[in-house]
């Protein structure tokens, strides 16, 4: 795929790596916490005072005074022994989710389904003492792709107006630059590469330009040859598809558990990994089926991208959006 900003060869990401880096330290992190621990002396010390609480509201031969001691000093163990456990299912917790990560991508060399086994298996112990997570995105059918702004602005209202630093997936125009900062309208646009669904790119919505909340300027995150930084364009909803936000709480609609999650054999848009491109994909394997469980942008899609050698490729749900046919 000669049209990519990066070479499809490679022998890891630069995601993978840092999925490793950061499984790393986790695992590193858990290891010290474990080796380190001292919370088997402070149960001992809780159990030592419970023996000691009196019994059938018997005052002891101290008094009151007594009780009010071995009181604080329960209080003061059975807190300590919470902060300790607290530490602990952060550290266990965050180790899953960075030996999953790494798991999703592992699945594109083997097996889908076994890899899935094994995780069920290397994991149930540690699981099982965790909430439950919710799945990855609602029931309801994707948001349609339109071309009229306002029927987009209809489709994304509760997400309107898109907040500066929000991340999209924009159809990149044609043609000759204008505007002030080298702004593109996107009037200049080519009608046939809006038809195919190429030229869209990864941008950054950098300001809201209008007060129906349908133009933005926006832009590419990557520099110029010369080092100066990305362009930038005026466009509208029309060229603009918004990326799930990561950093998003839960409740919002910008959330990714707000998105839909696409089944396996649907066509989508993804970022051909590596890049800021984004290109036509056939889903393989949905977030749910690599192993995932929690809404955040670490869910992965396992896509193959049109044109790329019946490579399989792991990609972050944050950056797949419905196909603009």
């Amino acid at each position: 795929m000669d049209r990519r900003r990066a070479g499809t060869a490679r022998p890891a990401s630069s995601e993978e790596v840092e999925c490793w880096s950061h499984a790393a330290k986790a695992l590193s992190s858990l290891s010290t916490l474990y080796s380190t621990n001292t919370s088997s002396d402070t149960v001992g010390r809780v159990n030592r005072l419970s023996s000691v609480w009196p019994m059938d509201e018997v005052i002891p031969p101290r008094g009151l005074d007594e009780v009010k001691v071995i009181y604080r000093k329960l209080i003061s163990g059975l807190e300590e022994i919470q902060q300790s456990s607290d530490r602990e299912t952060k550290a266990i917790d965050d180790t899953i989710e960075r030996l999953d990560v790494l798991i999703g991508f592992a699945q594109g060399a083997g097996n889908i389904r076994q890899a899935d086994q094994a995780t069920q298996t290397a994991f149930s112990f540690l699981t099982c003492h965790l909430p439950a997570r919710a799945s990855v995105g609602p029931s309801a059918p994707p948001i349609p792709f339109v071309r009229d702004p306002k029927a987009r602005r209809e489709a994304y209202s509760a997400q309107l107006p898109l907040v500066p630093g929000r991340k999209v997936a924009f159809h990149q125009p044609s043609g000759k630059l204008s505007g002030p900062g080298g702004a593109k309208p996107v009037a200049a646009a080519a009608s046939t590469l809006m038809e195919t669904g190429e030229n869209w790119i990864l941008a950054v919505v950098v300001k809201c330009l209008s007060a129906d909340k349908l133009k933005y300027e926006v832009q590419d995150p990557e520099p110029q040859e010369d080092g100066s930084p990305g362009l930038r364009y005026h466009t509208t909803m029309r060229a603009i598809i918004p990326l799930p936000d990561p950093s998003a709480p839960p409740s919002s609609p910008s959330h990714v558990s707000a998105y839909p999650e696409f089944s396996p054999g649907s066509t989508v848009m993804a970022l051909y990994p590596d890049t800021s491109c984004f290109y036509r994909a056939e889903v393989i394997a949905t977030p749910r089926q690599t192993g995932r469980s929690t809404p955040n942008s670490k869910h992965l899609y396992r896509l193959k991208f049109e044109d790329d050698e019946d490579q399989e490729h792991s990609v972050s749900a944050d950056r797949v959006v419905e196909w603009p046919n």
